[in-house]
């Protein structure tokens, strides 16, 4: 029986099913040292500066898990469509929350060089603010 060697794609999805408040994870076996991370919310450079926005982002996180879907595209430039289910304390209380997303991943010597996570705001925290969750679930309705 052959085993197959770990990808970066592998170690990126356990990264991300394994990262919480108090253990970020490998964070350098999954990206180079100078990747550009962008998602809704901000743009970094830098696995330093990458460390610190996720330490910061999971502070007030009870879980965290993602179902990965089909890989589309191939090396070097790919798409991986998930699934995030989310426990936030500030976020509805702690109650679990699921939002869609895709990650474009650029990669290069089995290192991500390039992360870019796109995915609605709204569905992650707009939607859960007290005031404004209202007008945005109402925004959707009268939209669809």
């Amino acid at each position: 029986m052959t085993i197959m060697p770990e990808t970066c794609l592998d170690r990126f999805q356990r990264l991300f099913n394994q990262m919480s408040s108090d253990q970020l994870g490998a964070l350098e076996s999954v990206y180079s040292p100078d990747v550009r991370f962008t998602d809704p919310f901000v743009t970094v450079e830098g696995l330093d500066a990458l460390t610190e926005y996720f330490s910061s982002a999971y502070t007030n996180v009870i879980s965290c898990s993602f179902r990965f879907d089909d890989v589309i595209g191939a090396d070097p430039a790919i798409c991986l469509p998930w699934t995030m289910t989310l426990q936030h304390r500030r976020i509805r209380r702690g109650t679990p929350i699921q939002v869609d997303g895709i990650s474009h991943l650029q990669l290069a010597d089995d290192l991500i060089l390039a992360h870019r996570d796109y995915f609605d705001a709204g569905q992650l925290l707009y939607e859960h603010l007290p005031v404004l969750g209202s007008a945005v679930r109402l925004i959707r309705k009268y939209a669809a």
